[in-house]
């Protein structure tokens, strides 16, 4: 059974219709140094999509690249390195990306405990949808049978995460097989959507997710507005936050 959420424990929750991916790895740097030196006091989940981009984490994942860099210009896909946690993945309409600014240590979690946390708010939110997914603890992430459904990659920064989840709602499948995703071979990939048979909206995926993430982590989950998040971080907030 679920606990109730500890009230004395908040995470503020932000939606983002679209962000190109550098602005957002540019606004969650932004949010940790805010975190870090107490003018953001709690926790707060990112929630948005991206338009289509390749991210290589701390493993790498070049060499799990399986198009030619022509085509990615012709398609006008970037590849960007990033200092999250994994290998490969694939971001683009239609997924939901939650980046998750967590202090683990006022949440009394460690790293472990938080990844599989954020697999399960990720199962509940496809069991809304009757869709029965999975964590893995060798491969992190949700599994539908042999099928991926949700990654993560975290980055975790002087006890503070960033980073976080994607979760395939209702998009287009066929960029993940241009690459071997998370580094690992012959995976295929799956979507809400396509486990339904139906389309899914990312709004309502989106309105889902952080009641489950609440309930996991214990949180009283409230709304905060971008133009509120805005003033919180400030004009003069670092855009790079320093390990």
């Amino acid at each position: 059974m679920t606990a109730p959420p500890n009230h004395h424990r908040r995470c503020r929750t932000v939606v983002i219709e679209r962000m190109d991916y550098r602005a957002a790895l540019d606004l969650q740097h932004r949010i940790v140094a805010a975190r870090l030196d107490g003018r953001l006091d709690q926790d707060l989940l990112l929630l948005l999509t991206h338009p289509p981009v390749f991210t290589l984490g701390r493993r790498g994942g070049r060499e799990n690249l399986l198009i030619s860099s022509e085509d990615l210009r012709r398609r006008r896909i970037e590849v960007i390195q990033v200092e999250r946690g994994g290998n490969i993945t694939y971001h683009g309409p239609g997924q939901l990306v939650a980046y998750v600014i967590v202090d683990l240590r006022n949440a009394s979690l460690t790293v472990e405990e938080f990844v599989s946390g954020l697999e399960t708010a990720m199962v509940r939110t496809a069991a809304q949808w009757q869709i029965k997914a999975v964590g893995d603890a060798r491969n992190r992430g949700v599994w539908v049978g042999k099928a991926k459904l949700g990654s993560i990659g975290l980055t975790v920064r002087r006890g503070v995460t960033f980073h976080g989840l994607a979760l395939n709602v209702d998009l287009d499948l066929t960029p993940f097989a241009w690459i071997n995703p998370c580094g690992l071979q012959g995976v295929g990939m799956t979507s809400m959507a396509r486990e339904r048979g139906e389309p899914i909206a990312v709004a309502a995926v989106q309105k889902a997710l952080p009641a489950h993430f609440g309930a996991v982590f214990r949180m009283a989950m409230e709304p905060l507005a971008q133009s509120a998040l805005e003033t919180i971080l400030g004009p003069d907030a670092e855009s790079e936050v320093t390990a």
